[in-house]
């Protein structure tokens, strides 16, 4: 799912690239596997965005999301990661440093099909910059639908990197005039959908 906004406030925007994704990675029904689809989610739902932006909810997509390595200019991928450090750590990665630690990237579903992607895209002439953003988990085995405790505390900081490097990117967004829709009403929406809350969370702040 895709979703972009006309925003004529953002006239004076100083673009590096004409075309940015902004991907969140991740399956919902295992606990904090979700954490990349929520945060796509909590910025579509709490931000302005500009036309240069696109956000995509790739849950599982997998391979399926590859036209967008080839087709933008930057892409931003969003999920869980297996670096070492305590829950909560975050880590920011370009493509060339991802593949120069493959061997230690590889540890999870997600990351196994980011690299392979990766590799497959470069050698397409016309693949855009990636950037992978990602967080360690509490818990990815479990089925269960919403994040941890522990790891939901730390989506605030997971928001200021993922806003962070889009800034790096040249957009600076911008907080939506609406009530602010938490990650709380996000997580509930997708765990009990109903197409009417889903399309307007702001109905549910």
């Amino acid at each position: 799912m895709t979703k972009k906004h006309n925003a004529s406030l953002f006239k004076g925007l100083n673009l590096i690239y004409e075309k940015v994704a902004l991907i969140g990675i991740g399956n919902i029904m295992f606990h904090d596997e979700g954490l990349g689809a929520y945060l796509v989610k909590y910025i579509e739902e709490n931000y302005v965005i500009p036309e240069c932006l696109t956000i995509v909810e790739g849950g599982t997509l997998g391979f399926t999301l590859m036209t967008y390595y080839q087709e933008y200019d930057k892409i931003i991928v969003v999920g869980t990661g297996s670096k070492e450090g305590p829950v909560g750590t975050i880590s920011s990665e370009s493509s060339e440093e991802v593949m120069n630690h493959s061997a230690r990237t590889r540890q999870t579903a997600n990351e196994v099909e980011i690299t392979m992607m990766i590799e497959i895209c470069s050698f397409h002439k016309d693949m855009g910059e990636v950037q992978l953003i990602t967080m360690v988990p509490d818990d990815i085995i479990d089925v269960c639908n919403g994040l941890t405790d522990s790891v939901l505390s730390h989506m605030p900081k997971l928001v200021d990197a993922t806003l962070e490097e889009l800034e790096n990117s040249g957009i600076r967004l911008r907080k939506s005039f609406c009530r602010g829709v938490s990650f709380e009403t996000i997580i509930d929406a997708y765990a009990n959908p109903k197409v009417s809350d889903y399309n307007d969370m702001s109905k549910l702040a």
